[in-house]
């Protein structure tokens, strides 16, 4: 596949958005240009909401939850929906695929797989409707004869979700919110947005009612409205650090709700056993994933002092063969940044970390050749101190620094420190080696040889790196208020059961 001659867009209604189950007519004649990431051409327009159209949407979603059937609905019944709009968004596998490269870089053959991963992450949640205790017997300590934890929903739930994955993004925090019981405002970002009118697409086909999804796309200032509005029970985010800050500060004000996935700089400990060349194909390999986009990328990678060298040499020799291009071309191995400005951040990090004396051994530069599209090369510093901007900064993009560290010790204390705390990697032959230093690392994820995130378990971060987690049951539970339910008797079904 090329990149001439390609159709426009696959989705439909793009100057309107979908709130109360219809797409409605925006407020004003606002519009967001969204841009090809690897031509640098329009691709498509949507429409930009206003105060109006975002109080609306709250509107809606409130009306839904206050007055609708949804929250109203068994786990079991809410859980045929989700079943629904996964199967319709894996019948729109190949629209995502479509959209995704173009609007943050990621390679299609990555992206081929996306309608699936959606309709897989909404089949969990879905699962576990038959599994998780939304309501259970409990023995009472104060009086009362018999007593109950139910787990309601959290109400009106505003979620926020980045550029670089959106439909990964919104399967995980659309899912379980609804299998809460919960109405959603769907916030999309401003740089890709086709996936949150896929998902309002898919949610129309299934045949949700009214107000429990609207989707509509904002820029910050619009967004922070969302925040604000009281109506919204529960924020979830993914972003920046410095906007889940912006977001905790305004949801404390006024006591909602909020579950943040926030930014990382995760460490790889590679411990004196673990085969470099190895360690070097498993790390660069990663980082190529959506160009580097990925708020868990392991770039620190601490290695004791003696083994630096190697290290380097290899990281180098195995990123310098990357091949960099058209992300529909089957034969690149990573694709562009997602945005002009993404690409001016990446190279100004990079320049920062040759000014704090680092040594640049491979990239740097944008690749020959690629003269249209924010293109930038795969790049590895050595001999960074940890101390610097490069090893403390989130840069978002192909961009590794080598830290040399005087034992294992010193390597684990090198990677704990930082503000963040969302994923790590031990690299070691020895499962149990890998188990003891996992234990030490303050990370919500600690993979082995590998970067490793599963949201089919959990993910989230420890420090700055967020609150709460996403996927699994674990994701679940912050869609839901617990309950304490104390009688006088057993209420029907129970009759039974011994506390």
């Amino acid at each position: 596949m090329s990149l001439a001659g390609r159709a426009e867009a696959p989705i439909g209604r793009t100057d309107r958005f979908f709130i109360g189950g219809q797409w409605v007519v925006p407020s004003s004649g606002a519009t967001i240009d969204v841009i090809d990431s690897a031509t640098e051409e329009l691709y498509f327009r949507v429409a930009q909401a206003q105060a109006a159209d975002m109080s609306r949407a709250v509107a809606a979603a409130r009306e839904a939850f206050d007055d609708g059937p949804w929250p109203r609905l068994t786990p079991a019944e809410r859980a045929g929906y989700l079943r629904a709009i996964g199967a319709e968004l894996r019948l729109r596998g190949e629209d995502i695929a479509e959209i995704w490269p173009r609007e943050s870089g990621v390679l299609y053959t990555f992206a081929a797989h996306a309608g699936t991963g959606a309709e897989a992450a909404f089949k969990r949640y879905a699962a576990l409707a038959g599994t998780f205790p939304f309501e259970e017997p409990v023995k009472p300590t104060a009086g009362g004869q018999f007593g109950m934890i139910v787990r309601e929903p959290a109400g009106v739930v505003g979620a926020i979700i980045p550029w670089n994955a959106p439909m990964g993004m919104i399967s995980n925090k659309v899912g379980p919110a609804l299998l809460a019981g919960c109405t959603v405002v769907l916030k999309s970002a401003p740089e890709a947005p086709g996936e949150g009118y896929l998902i309002a697409e898919a949610a129309a086909a299934a045949g949700l009612p009214p107000g429990v999804l609207n989707v509509v796309t904002a820029d910050r200032e619009v967004s922070e409205l969302l925040v604000r509005d009281p109506r919204v029970d529960k924020i979830t985010f993914t972003g920046s650090t410095a906007a889940g800050r912006r977001i905790a500060s305004i949801c404390g004000e006024r006591v909602a709700r909020c579950t943040l996935e926030l930014g990382g700089k995760s460490a790889a400990v590679i411990l004196d056993d673990m085969d470099l060349g190895t360690a070097a194909r498993s790390l660069a390999q990663a980082e190529c994933l959506l160009t580097g986009q990925v708020c868990a990328s392991l770039t620190r990678i601490v290695v004791s002092r003696s083994r630096h060298d190697e290290l380097v040499e290899a990281l180098a020799g195995v990123f310098s063969r990357v091949r960099v291009g058209d992300p529909f071309d089957p034969r690149s191995q990573m694709g562009p940044l997602a945005a002009s400005r993404q690409r001016d951040r990446v190279e100004g990090y990079i320049a920062k970390g040759v000014a704090e004396g680092a040594m640049l051994a491979t990239g740097g530069g944008r690749p020959k050749g690629l003269t249209r599209g924010w293109y930038v090369e795969p790049t590895v510093f050595g001999n960074v101190d940890n101390r610097s901007v490069i090893a403390q900064e989130e840069i978002f993009g192909p961009v590794l620094s080598v830290i040399p560290a005087a034992d294992e010790q010193d390597a684990v204390r090198i990677a704990n420190d930082t503000i963040y705390g969302l994923n790590a990697a031990v690299f070691t032959n020895d499962v149990n080696r890998a188990r003891e230093v996992a234990g030490q690392l303050r990370s919500g994820t600690v993979g082995h040889n590998a970067l490793r995130s599963d949201l089919g378990i959990a993910f989230g971060g420890f420090k700055q790196s967020g609150i709460g987690r996403e996927g699994g049951r674990e994701g679940l539970l912050p869609y839901l208020e617990t309950k304490t339910v104390i009688l006088e008797g057993r209420p029907a079904g129970y009759e039974d059961t011994v506390l």
